[in-house]
């Protein structure tokens, strides 16, 4: 194992002391259940617990050292090697984690990209751990560890030898993401597109937009700030791009004044087809994930790779292998009454932007013979006042899709339900849990099955249900579908 942190390193970076048997140290981790022999455990403050009361198993689990407050040293030594920290911050632990990510990006020779934006950060991000990895040792934010304890772990993970690093940056409200960025410090900084996610704690659609703008404020000088030209309030974005450190402003989208301008795109069931303009340069390229939305966030992706002076050609060739992640467009057989349906999974969250691009999507996947286009909704959370029209107004969507049985979970998502003509209507439930036997009541043979809904709504406990139901193959679930 190559040591990711010295001793000296560590002591250096936290100002805490190593007290215990020396281990090496080849990651870190702030959760037992994933925690890898070797980790650097940070036992920090959750929500519901706090990270001392695991010190014992995560060193019991082979953890290379756990990090804790100088507080607690005395209940813990006896476990085996521990960093003790100064009490410093709300929460000490999180303070060392945040200085030993500052540490990990100061001594680090990459080309650092952050990504942030109402919908598709993630699946961007992963394109571009993707397209990097094959061009240079890439570095990259693991699920979604994007708020302010997933961004320092991540940066605190970071080797030394990172060619590239991609990281993931959300909010939940403004000036949150002002701190991460700062963290980060990227030479080139990405937003995906605004919409109304989390428009709970805003005042519109703009107050949104002027908190995305925030990743501008980390870059670093010369960088490039990169904007989707076709979103609202594209200029407020331009602005805080323009108003930061960066030295060049680049866009994208299928508007014809963006420097990476889809010129086509066709769309399959499995995959997309797009010709593209990169800074003037003809780019033809097959992507490995379906749907308007990946396209267009494609071209965010080589706006990125040409930035980075990384080959643009590669990149192109890689997209093709492109394959979605769980909860975000996986693509499941299921074997249903003697023959096989297909199961979409959506369900890592959900607004009212990411919804409609689903059901878009679903409605280009071919079924099987008698096979029907099913929708399966859990509610969209943190939309504020205007949650009962949001849900409701899917309703336009669902038949320009003809989505033929819409089935739905939760109290907001009962307002769509009503809406639909009777035709429509599977089954509405208020928790996804009691959606799981209607639903699989109704399934047949030739059906694709589309499952979304914020994270709060146990949307993603339906697709595993299904899949450990009805799987074609267990050990390799996600299969094409035709």
């Amino acid at each position: 194992m190559t040591a990711l942190w010295t001793r000296e390193e560590l002591e250096s970076a936290t100002g805490g002391r190593l007290i215990g048997p020396e281990r090496a140290i080849g990651g870190a981790s702030i959760d037992t259940r994933t925690l890898q022999p070797g980790d650097l455990f940070f036992a920090i403050r959750g929500d519901a617990r706090d990270g001392h009361d695991f010190v014992p198993d995560a060193l019991g689990r082979g953890a290379g050292a756990a990090v804790v407050s100088a507080s607690r040293l005395g209940d813990l030594a006896s476990h085996g090697p521990v960093l003790t920290v100064p009490e410093a911050g709300a929460d000490p632990v999180l303070t060392a984690m945040v200085r030993l990510g500052a540490a990990a990006r100061a001594r680090t020779g990459a080309q650092v990209v952050a990504v942030t934006g109402s919908v598709g950060k993630t699946g961007t991000k992963e394109a571009l751990r993707h397209v990097l990895a094959e061009q240079g040792e890439t570095h990259a934010s693991a699920a979604s560890y994007n708020n302010h304890w997933g961004v320092p772990l991540t940066l605190a993970r970071m080797p030394r030898s990172t060619r590239y690093g991609v990281f993931e940056i959300g909010m939940n409200h403004g000036g949150e993401i002002v701190p991460l960025t700062a963290q980060v410090r990227p030479d080139i900084a990405l937003i995906t597109t605004i919409a109304p996610a989390h428009i709970e704690h805003f005042l519109s659609l703009a107050a949104i937009a002027d908190a995305k703008g925030e990743i501008f404020s980390g870059i670093q000088p010369g960088g490039v700030a990169i904007v989707n030209r076709d979103v609202p309030h594209f200029d407020r974005l331009a602005a805080h791009a323009q108003a930061s450190r960066a030295g060049r402003v680049v866009t994208f989208g299928e508007h014809p004044e963006s420097d990476v301008r889809a010129l086509k795109i066709v769309l399959r069931p499995d995959l997309s087809v797009i010709d593209a303009a990169v800074m003037g340069q003809p780019v033809t390229y097959k992507l490995g994930t379906a749907g308007r939305h990946a396209a267009l966030n494609s071209l965010g992706v080589m706006a990125v790779v040409h930035s980075l002076g990384a080959d643009l050609a590669r990149a192109a060739l890689s997209l093709g292998s492109l394959t979605p992640p769980a909860g975000r467009g996986e693509r499941t057989a299921l074997e249903i009454g003697g023959g096989t349906a297909y199961l979409v999974d959506e369900s890592y969250n959900a607004n009212p932007v990411a919804v409609r691009a689903a059901l878009a999507t679903l409605a280009g996947i071919e079924t099987g013979p008698r096979g029907r286009r099913i929708a399966v909704l859990g509610d969209m959370l943190e939309l504020g006042a205007a949650a009962p029209d949001l849900h409701r107004g899917l309703a336009e969507a669902i038949e320009a899709a003809r989505i033929d049985l819409v089935f739905t979970a939760g109290p907001l998502m009962r307002h769509l339900f009503e809406a639909l003509p009777v035709s429509r209507r599977g089954a509405v439930t208020d928790t996804a849990a009691d959606l799981l036997e209607p639903l699989a009541r109704n399934l047949r043979s030739g059906d694709v099955v589309m499952v979304k809904g914020s994270n709060g709504s146990r949307m993603g406990r339906i697709v595993e249900a299904l899949k450990a139901r009805y799987a074609v193959d267990p050990t390799r679930r996600t299969q094409a579908v035709p």
